[in-house]
């Protein structure tokens, strides 16, 4: 691929990407789709999968990888790889663009010595959560923990999804400065097509008179869904009806749904796994009444803003990163962080379908945010960046 020289070419990295689905691989398949749209010039580089064959309109280079799904569910690139660090070089990156501080961030470092070229990262996870999830040695955390610190401060810029998501880099140690720069949604602004939002309550007998109550994301109880759970069983428990729909796969998703039956909400409970065709998905948000994701581990939730975009308004955890910019009882309700509280919120939603149409129509107004618009800010720091380290007649 031949790229435009007066634009900035980006390089954009990270451990996962399609086929993957995470909210961090979708963040990076947006940037690079609406970089290579509106200026062309970008490449992504991310770790083999077996069978995977890329077919997007920009360059994906594949390096060695290593299976680790037993300990961390995925697969960590081996950033040394000189075929792949010859290819990349060969494009002659002006932004190297990390979503990662482990492999991605060691191999922006090895590309930065080797162009000159600046490199930012994105810190999108809460990885003390993961660490502590991964490994049982208090050494191997210290080590996972400090790989993150200083991938972070050896790079020419920070940023991060939220607030709260800094605060969090902070906490482990990072002593530089970061720059919020919100991730945004592919969805347009707008409920989806009517005969889509049909064959979804067809698909799962979803009647009118009932309300419906949605999550999407990882199946893991992190996420919430405990809280989830355990409020809809005091809220069936008041004889109030509703319908709950968990979008999403996961290493605990059996348990999950076990312990949903074993709440006896088996009946109101629907559990469809992944779903990956986003039509569908936002055929999912547009026939919600409420989107419930108590969850305090999210940076940022990118299905905030999928929810927002289908006129869809959330019941978050007050405080948490995912509620940022949520204002309560306005484009959104915020509860504490149990059952009880969760109860309270869905069963007065659930009695007052009109409030919450309300809720969501100001959330479409007042936090939705295309990808478009994201990349496009994200896009104008690169040039700022390329001004201050003298190299922007290069782009």
């Amino acid at each position: 691929m031949t790229f435009d020289n007066t634009t900035p070419r980006v390089c954009l990295l990270n451990d996962s990407f399609p086929p993957v689905i995470d909210g961090v691989a979708n963040a990076v398949f947006n940037y690079a789709s609406v970089i290579q749209r509106l200026y062309g010039g970008v490449i992504v580089a991310t770790p083999k999968a077996p069978g995977v064959k890329d077919e997007h309109p920009f360059p994906v280079v594949r390096y060695p990888s290593v299976n680790i799904k037993k300990i961390a569910h995925c697969r960590t690139g081996i950033p040394f790889a000189l075929s792949a660090v010859k290819e990349i070089t060969a494009h002659a990156p002006d932004i190297i663009h990390s979503h990662c501080p482990f492999a991605s961030g060691i191999f922006a470092r090895v590309l930065r010595r080797l162009t000159g070229a600046p490199v930012v990262m994105t810190y999108h996870t809460k990885f003390d959560v993961d660490i502590a999830n991964i490994f049982g040695s208090t050494i191997a955390r210290a080590a996972a923990t400090k790989l993150i610190t200083e991938n972070s401060e050896a790079c020419d810029e920070v940023w991060t999804v939220s607030r709260g998501a800094g605060e969090n880099l902070k906490s482990l140690g990072y002593e530089g400065d970061f720059r919020v720069m919100e991730n945004g949604t592919d969805f347009p602004l707008g409920r989806a097509p009517e005969g889509d939002i049909a064959a979804v309550s067809a698909e799962h007998a979803l009647t009118e008179d009932v309300p419906v109550f949605l999550f999407v994301g990882r199946m893991m109880w992190y996420k919430g869904t405990r809280i989830i759970l355990d409020g809809l069983n005091k809220v069936k428990a008041r004889g109030t009806r509703f319908r709950m729909l968990f979008v999403g796969g996961g290493t605990e998703f059996d348990e999950i749904k076990a312990y949903a039956e074993k709440l006896g909400l088996g009946a109101e409970c629907v559990f469809t796994g992944p779903v990956y065709d986003r039509a569908k998905l936002r055929a999912y948000f547009s026939r919600a009444d409420m989107f419930l994701f108590p969850s305090s581990y999210d940076t940022n939730g990118i299905v905030i803003r999928e929810a927002a975009a289908c006129s869809l308004a959330s019941v978050l955890i007050r405080g948490s990163c995912a509620a940022e910019g949520v204002e309560d009882g306005v484009s959104g309700v915020l509860i504490d962080e149990n059952a009880d509280s969760l109860a309270e919120a869905a069963d007065a939603l659930a009695r007052s379908p009109e409030r919450a149409r309300a809720l969501g129509a100001r959330a479409a107004s007042s936090l939705y945010v295309s990808w478009e618009d994201a990349v496009k800010l994200a896009y104008t720091r690169y040039g700022e960046l390329l001004e201050k380290h003298g190299r922007l007649n290069n782009a």
